[in-house]
């Protein structure tokens, strides 16, 4: 089952376009999944008012996309001070990056696999025969989100770094978004005090406990 979060906007940059942003998070099950976790940030409010595409139009990898409309995750494992961050934007560019303490030692991550993002937008309400047809193709008609909502879905997967699976996952989720305005907001599970930072030790507020005994 998926856990869904809800993410806190930091008080010294309000957003004055989304109503919310709530993170589903699956951990998937199986030989290739303990290391891998399958997000879904969902975006409510006012979309035209954001500076973001809504439509996957690159694959590619890039850095700094924190710098426009980006959602994020922080991944760190049991008492151990090094971590990895994923990038995700709205058209489909990403990244991941290794520090080996906070804020130090970053490293673009070479162990891991394209997230294979994907991005769905409604801007009004399903009509009932539409619900209904969906429910019964067995497809999630979402309707347990507020309209309109723009929604992003990625994996970060880090399977191939064979991290130990015996011990926590501290896991931090955030979001910057930017609105055509020129500000920009800065979401996440938590915050530490003063100025945003998801890096802060205090970000990685999730944990998820051990995939198997040690």
């Amino acid at each position: 089952m998926p856990l869904s979060l809800p993410l806190v906007c930091h008080p010294a940059s309000p957003c004055g376009a989304l109503r919310g942003i709530e993170v589903e998070l699956t951990r998937l099950g199986g030989r290739r999944g303990a290391r891998r976790l399958a997000l879904r940030y969902v975006a409510n409010g006012n979309l035209r008012a954001l500076e973001a595409p809504f439509h996957v139009t690159h694959k590619d990898r890039a850095d700094e996309l924190w710098r426009h409309t980006c959602f994020e995750a922080f991944v760190r494992i049991g008492d151990s001070v090094d971590y990895f961050e994923f990038n995700f934007a709205p058209d489909g560019q990403w990244n991941a990056y290794h520090f080996e303490d906070y804020r130090t030692g970053m490293t673009r991550e070479a162990a891991v696999d394209p997230p294979g993002i994907g991005s769905y937008i409604r801007d009004v309400p399903l009509a009932p025969q539409h619900k209904a047809g969906l429910e019964a193709a067995g497809v999630d008609p979402f309707d347990r989100f507020d309209t309109p909502f723009f929604m992003l879905t990625a994996t970060a997967d880090l399977e191939r770094t064979r991290l130990p699976i015996d011990q926590p996952w501290h896991v931090g989720l955030s979001a910057i978004i930017e609105e055509r305005n020129g500000t920009r907001s800065y979401w996440a599970l938590r915050h530490p005090p003063g100025e945003p930072d998801f890096h802060h030790p205090d970000c990685f507020q999730l944990e998820l406990p051990p995939a198997r005994p040690a």
